[in-house]
């Protein structure tokens, strides 16, 4: 495929964030109003997989969003640190799910995994799924793996299949929150554990690269890791996204000719 049409399909895979702590109801509901309002000025672009904010925004993208098919995605579980009780994590996701989102990305426990109590780590994914989808079967489970902490080959693997294992619909690279955040290296070990677990198990998980992804050069390089290691049918918003809400605006400067800064 050629890098125009690899740009124009990836802008239709994003996740677009704002994690600030700056952020405010009335500037989530302008992000969102932006995505509302941008078939008007580009009608042959695709609009974002999602717009993912803090919980408590939930609502506000819920309410003010056009397009039922940008979904809602919530960064939960006590992001980015995934530091604290587990109740308190299963609440907020709930929480939030309430409030109409349709995806939550959490962070793995690392402070379990890196202890090796993978029972603990995997404990956590499997009952925030299951108290998020007793509320909408339909929600979408991401986890954050937070490459950068795992030092080696092995414990992304590790980390990987655990998520999987434990029910995670997406592994994610990173919070974006910590360097180094995603790199190719970490996308292929990922992705091929996805590869292995599909062969093993028969159901397709999801991939997302996220954390420091900004050029259209960056899109090109994850794309063809997916395709190269996972196949076409991953090159779908419903396997493959990207946490890269810089990029939108590199994306649409490379199709356009000019620079673009809509979002």
């Amino acid at each position: 495929m050629e890098s125009r049409e690899i740009y124009k399909a990836v802008l239709g895979m994003i996740d677009l964030t704002s994690l600030n702590a700056t952020d405010t109801p009335s500037k989530i509901a302008a992000m969102t109003e932006k995505v509302n309002a941008f078939h008007t000025r580009f009608p042959d672009y695709p609009l974002p997989a999602s717009i993912c904010v803090y919980p408590n925004f939930a609502r506000t993208v819920a309410s003010v969003r056009a397009d039922a098919g940008v979904h809602v995605t919530v960064v939960g579980g006590c992001f980015p640190a995934s530091q604290s009780t587990l109740p308190v994590k299963i609440a907020e996701c709930e929480a939030a799910v309430r409030d109409g989102a349709d995806e939550v990305d959490i962070v793995l426990a690392l402070n379990a995994f890196l202890e090796k109590d993978y029972a603990a780590a995997s404990r956590e994914i499997t009952e925030i799924g299951a108290a998020i989808r007793r509320l909408n079967p339909a929600v979408v489970l991401k986890v954050i793996l937070e490459t950068g902490a795992l030092a080696e080959e092995k414990l992304i693997e590790e980390a990987s299949f655990l998520a999987m294992e434990a029910g995670a619909d997406f592994i994610k690279t990173s919070t974006g929150k910590m360097q180094p955040a995603a790199t190719p290296e970490a996308a292929r070990i990922m992705c091929r554990c996805i590869r292995t677990y599909h062969e093993r198990t028969g159901r397709m998980v999801g991939f997302k690269p996220a954390g420091g992804i900004s050029t259209p050069e960056d899109a090109v390089t994850y794309w063809n890791i997916v395709a190269e290691t996972l196949g076409e049918a991953w090159l779908d918003k419903r396997y493959f996204r990207f946490g890269a809400s810089r990029m939108a605006n590199n994306l649409l400067s490379a199709l356009e000719g000019e620079t673009v800064k809509y979002y």
